[in-house]
């Protein structure tokens, strides 16, 4: 679901990061830190679970410090990731873990709304960072599309533009975080269903030597990354997914995910599945798994090292044969490590302060700090001596990621031993919501309250800085000590050239293209462009610190402030947007060619900016920044009512929704576009965005620009039809049914007991309603005698087949599959040329089944009575028939109709042939 510029919905965002400890390294001036980029971690966007705050999450952070593994897993989807698998090597073993994550569903289904494509890849995207969350993993993407659902790699491939712009990203992935064991999710064989699936694992078992190849993608060696082989590749569902057994020979390694963690009252796979539920959008909502053992299994298929096996060939985890002790990494060099001899005592020096860190938190988690102290000041020269030695290139960067990662998780560890925390907010206006809550709008200031907390003594010595984008100024208004506290007020100055805070990524056409263009190369592959506004402080030093103790840092994410619904305190990153919002509402609309009604665009505008009253205003230049001139631009011969509205705005969020009236000249069947645009103070303002959150999920922004696309289309009806229309997981063919004039009435599905079903022609089931309104299961036999005495039903697909089978809900046998057509542009045959359905009122011929988007259909029926008649078949290449994907049948007076082509893409979409076909399944007589 969306909170929208252009929709209000009763969401809203969660209390988010209070303490964000994504330290990075500090280092004195004569040393350089090493560059990486920010904005990997879930946790710009949720604040720490409470597993990982207090006396336990310092152990889970010192049991990480034991450790330098590296794992990276490499899969197709959100929700494709093995999260007992992930949880167990991040939180129970202290791996630095990765997942990435090909594409990110903007192609599935929404089972919480109607939101599709683009918009959806920004929720999923943050329904996944909850998810990782609780796994304990960084995130990263690569530039390939979901575009729908594919049977075969072979045309994943050939709509990803080949093998070599995915490969690239895993590459650079792999370059970038440097793993020791590479995992495919998937087996990359038919096993594994889906052609993304299948497609990711072949891509990643040729990234696992490709990394180490200078001459695979050598424009990324020129960037300064440097190839890197991980030392084994493991690939998963080698045994069926689920599967509790497995044939010894399928399998290298069991790893039991059931099993407890003494730091978690659960098991690994229940933790992750209390982040996988975040997924609802994928109807994750309510899965869970029982207590007890659970098996997930991996097959090694390369390697470059060797590993201990068992008679059986099996191992004991992902890291046998691998040193991964902080020594250990030495040993890598091979007779490069005469070129630094300090550098094996200097690890193992490092690695006795860590150990005598974990031994004292078990006494009292203060007692960790001066040892922390002493390990983070051996890291940091210890980086500074890697920089400036003679090993290659390629071993240097190596250790500068590792001690940059080590670094990086000593100040958070020293912070939760000290007991220090910090909160950076900027205070949003009474009244604020998630639709309007405070953003930083260019060429403004606001200010914000940093408290450093926990300080103690050392609170004067422990100044908060500002870390803020170029061009942005900030200057210090106050700082106080109160008790342990030390706050600081800011102001900070945006620029008028800042950058929104939105996707680095975009595509032109969504329902067509399947490759995102990468607007800002600094962000590729993560997740968002981080939060523009941080903090950060030096910890405080404590008695009892070792020679060599060196202060760390805390940083933490700038938060906005607000009251939700309920008066409580919600918060969320601080963004920066424009002064105003442009959209078009809807983004898309479909028109009849001939005698249909002239159609009103609607605009809606949003003011972002802190406006007092006009009267009030301290200069003339101020008070123009409140007003504007919206104006509406049509295609040739068509004109527009009013032309322009002028637009006065006297408070942040105040929403304006202006109706401009337009009058087509040439209707010709086609593709047309209505642009808009605001004026004020000489900028033109012609795109808006939407604000994306849940209650359970953090917050992002979609933008779009301030343009309806609009189809004509060559349809009719007969003017006196009534629609019902009952809304299942939501879709927008309502819209577009009353967009060409028909009278369409949404029926609330608690009300269906009750309607005057009378009133209707035709009742239409939107998407899914079995399986998500439980009264249209319980009303079913209202419906079928609504056909009985003479209606019309229109039941489109539904994705339970069991459920909808056993309860037997059509009005003769049917079997509903899985079954679906994945290929747009599949050939079509209309196997009943003269039924009546083909010709009235519109006449339905070939050429109404081109131009489709996404797919043909799914969730076809495989199985059907006599009563029942097939009028369409398609399959995709290489399969055979499919006729389940519309079935008519007469039952007493009415008409029963199941479709599974897919109706709720193409209806949107304006695709002409799918209109006229479905004004005839609803309006046909």
């Amino acid at each position: 679901m969306l909170v929208c510029a252009k929709l209000v919905c009763a969401m809203l965002v969660c209390a988010m990061l209070v303490c964000a400890i994504a330290s990075t390294a500090v280092f004195s001036p004569a040393q350089t830190p090493i560059k990486t980029t920010a904005g990997n971690k879930a946790d710009h966007y949720y604040e720490p679970l409470p597993q990982e705050t207090g006396a336990n999450g310092l152990k889970l952070m010192l049991r990480r410090l034991q450790t330098t593994a590296r794992l990276m897993q490499a899969d197709a989807h959100p929700d494709d990731e093995d999260g007992g698998m992930l949880t167990l090597e991040s939180r129970g073993q202290g791996v630095s873990t990765l997942l990435m994550t090909l594409n990110r569903g903007e192609g599935g289904q929404n089972k919480l709304g109607s939101n599709l494509f683009d918009a959806l890849g920004v929720l999923r995207t943050l329904e996944l960072l909850a998810s990782d969350r609780y796994y304990g993993v960084d995130q990263r993407f690569s530039r390939v599309g979901d575009f729908g659902y594919s049977k075969t790699a072979e045309e994943t491939f050939q709509k990803w533009q080949g093998h070599d712009i995915a490969l690239a990203d895993i590459v650079r992935v792999i370059r970038t975080f440097h793993p020791d064991v590479l995992i495919a999710r998937f087996s990359g064989t038919d096993r594994d269903g889906h052609g993304h699936h299948q497609a990711s694992s072949i891509l990643t078992r040729e990234a696992f030597r490709a990394a180490a190849d200078p001459n695979r993608f050598p424009e990324q060696l020129k960037e300064g990354l440097e190839p890197w082989q991980p030392k084994k590749l493991y690939i998963g569902n080698v045994c069926g997914f689920g599967a509790m057994t497995c044939d010894t020979a399928n399998y290298t390694l069991r790893l039991n995910t059931g099993a407890g963690d003494p730091l978690r009252a659960t098991s690994y796979i229940q933790f992750a599945m209390q982040g996988l539920r975040h997924q609802q959008s994928q109807g994750a909502a309510n899965w869970t798994v029982e207590p007890g053992d659970r098996y997930t299994f991996y097959k090694l298929v390369d390697s470059v090292v060797e590993s201990p096996k068992d008679k059986d060939g099996h191992e004991q985890n992902f890291f046998d044969g691998i040193d991964t002790s902080l020594p250990g990494l030495a040993s890598r060099l091979g007779d490069d490590e005469k070129r630094v001899p300090w550098l094996r005592p200097a690890l193992a020096a490092i690695q006795q302060q860590l150990t005598l860190a974990a031994s004292a938190a078990d006494k009292d988690p203060s007692l960790a700090a001066p040892p922390l102290a002493a390990a983070y000041g051996m890291v940091i020269k210890a980086d500074n001596q890697i920089s400036r030695s003679q090993l290659p290139a390629q071993s240097r960067k190596d250790f500068q990621i590792r001690l940059k990662a080590l670094a990086d998780q000593i100040e958070q560890a020293q912070a939760l031993a000290l007991g220090t925390s910090l909160h950076v907010v900027v205070d949003a206006p009474t009244g604020s919501n998630p639709e309007n809550a405070f953003m930083a709008i260019p060429g403004h200031t606001f200010e914000i309250t940093a408290t450093l907390s926990g300080v103690g003594g050392s609170a004067a010595t422990s100044n908060t800085t500002l870390q803020i984008p170029p061009g942005w100024n900030s200057k210090i208004l106050s700082r106080k000590t109160s008790g342990n506290d030390v706050i600081t007020r800011f102001q900070v100055f945006v620029p008028a050239k800042a950058e929104p805070t939105r996707p680095y990524w975009h595509r032109d056409d969504p329902e067509t293209e399947a490759l995102n263009i990468i607007d800002d190369l600094r962000y590729q592959n993560l997740p968002f462009p981080p939060p523009p506004v941080s903090a950060a402080a030096n910890l405080p030093m404590r008695t009892g610190s070792v020679s060599g103790s060196v202060n760390g840092e805390i940083t933490a994410i700038c938060m906005v402030r607000y009251k939700d619904a309920s008066s409580a305190d919600a918060e969320r990153p601080l963004a920066v947007a424009p002064a105003f919002s442009v959209l078009l509402d809807p983004g898309e609309q479909v028109i009849t060619s001939e005698d249909g009604p002239e159609p009103t665009v609607k605009v809606d505008v949003s003011s972002n900016l802190e406006s007092e009253k006009l009267s009030e205003k301290s200069n003339a230049k101020d008070a123009e920044q409140d007003k504007g001139v919206l104006r509406v631009e049509t295609p040739q011969t068509w004109q527009v009512q009013p032309a322009e509205r002028p637009l006065e705005f006297h408070q942040r969020g105040e929403h304006q929704s202006v109706d401009f009236k337009v009058h087509p000249g040439s209707r010709a069947e086609g593709r047309k576009e209505i642009r808009a645009a605001l004026k004020s103070s000489n900028q033109n303002y012609d795109e808006g965005y939407s604000v994306v959150t849940r209650e359970d999920l953090g917050t992002f922004y979609y933008y779009q620009p301030a343009i309806q696309h609009v189809s004509v289309v060559d349809v009719k009806f007969p003017k006196d039809l009534k629609v019902g229309y009952i809304m299942g997981a939501g879709d927008d063919i309502p819209t577009v049914l009353r967009q060409i004039g028909m009278d369409v009435t949404l029926i609330p599905a608690d009300k269906l007991g009750s309607e005057d079903l009378k009133r209707y022609q035709t009742i239409v089931l939107g998407i899914r309603a079995y399986d998500t309104q439980k009264q249209v299961v319980e009303n079913n036999k209202r419906l079928l005698d609504f056909v009985e005495a003479g209606g019309r039903l229109v039941v489109q697909y539904n994705t339970a087949p069991a459920d909808f089978n056993s309860g037997k809900l059509t009005p003769y046998p049917a079997t509903l599959s899985r079954s679906r057509v994945s290929v747009e542009d599949a050939p079509v045959t209309i196997l009943d040329p003269a039924n009546p359905i083909f010709h009235s009122p519109n006449e339905i011929t070939q050429k109404d089944f081109d131009g489709w988007v996404q797919e043909r259909g799914l969730y076809f029926m495989s199985q059907w009575d006599s009563n029942f008649t097939p009028l369409l078949e398609s399959h995709d290449p290489g399969e055979s028939e499919q006729k389940g994907g519309l079935l008519i049948a007469h039952y007493g007076k009415g008409t029963y109709i199941y479709t599974g082509y897919a109706f709720f893409r193409q209806l949107p979409a304006g695709v002409p042939g799918a209109v006229r076909l479905f004004a005839n399944l609803i309006g046909n007589r």
